[in-house]
């Protein structure tokens, strides 16, 4: 028991850590691996309460799809970041007082949700005879189909939305190929012979 308390205090510094370091750090690349690192210990912390599932969830979805798409995005929209960062300290008291507002919110949160003024009811009780992961794909395709396939096409635009922020409007000359014409080039329409007399050369 004391092992597994010394595990959870471990990843939960970790993960507070890492958070921290995701919202300071100035370079994104940096900020993007450390996003990483606290999902990883997110996960471990799932595995401590049992559930599998979402812990291999959280490593498969988030750091295996969307942390690689906020990495190559950062790389490829190459962002003027003092630029960027002047803007934000500009509105920094702006910032602060969403945080300080936010963070109310979530202390008055956890303090009255310990107040028992509500009956606890499970809508949805914890079977005993099958795993913890074929419960949850019971209640994904069943009862919360509709939900499911909403969240998957919002990744889906999403994902498009990526792919157009990477498209930029090119101003520079770039010589390009076009392939079908390359594939359909003959003899009679890319080679010229030009026959000089002797003596008169070529006018360049």
């Amino acid at each position: 028991m004391n092992f597994t308390l010394d595990l959870f205090y471990l990843f939960s510094f970790i993960l507070i850590a890492s958070a921290l370091v995701v919202v300071t750090a100035r370079n994104t690349v940096h900020s993007v691996m450390f996003l990483v690192l606290a999902f990883l210990n997110a996960a471990a912390l799932f595995l401590l309460l049992g559930a599998e599932f979402l812990a291999m969830l959280l490593i498969i979805v988030y750091v295996g799809a969307i942390a690689v798409l906020f990495l190559f995005i950062v790389m490829m929209l190459n962002v003027d970041f003092k630029q960027e960062t002047r803007k934000i300290s500009r509105h920094l008291p702006v910032l602060m007082l969403v945080g300080v507002v936010m963070f109310f919110e979530i202390f008055l949160i956890t303090k009255f949700s310990g107040i028992k003024l509500y009956e606890t009811k499970i809508l949805f009780p914890t079977p005993t005879d099958i795993t913890n992961t074929k419960a949850i794909g019971n209640l994904l395709y069943t009862d919360f189909i509709l939900p499911f396939q909403l969240s998957g096409a919002i990744l889906f635009v999403a994902m498009i939305g990526a792919i157009v922020l990477t498209l930029k409007e090119e101003t520079r000359f770039i010589k390009k190929q076009k392939i079908c014409d390359q594939v359909f080039r003959t003899k009679a329409n890319s080679l010229e012979i030009v026959k000089v007399k002797s003596g008169a050369g070529i006018n360049l």
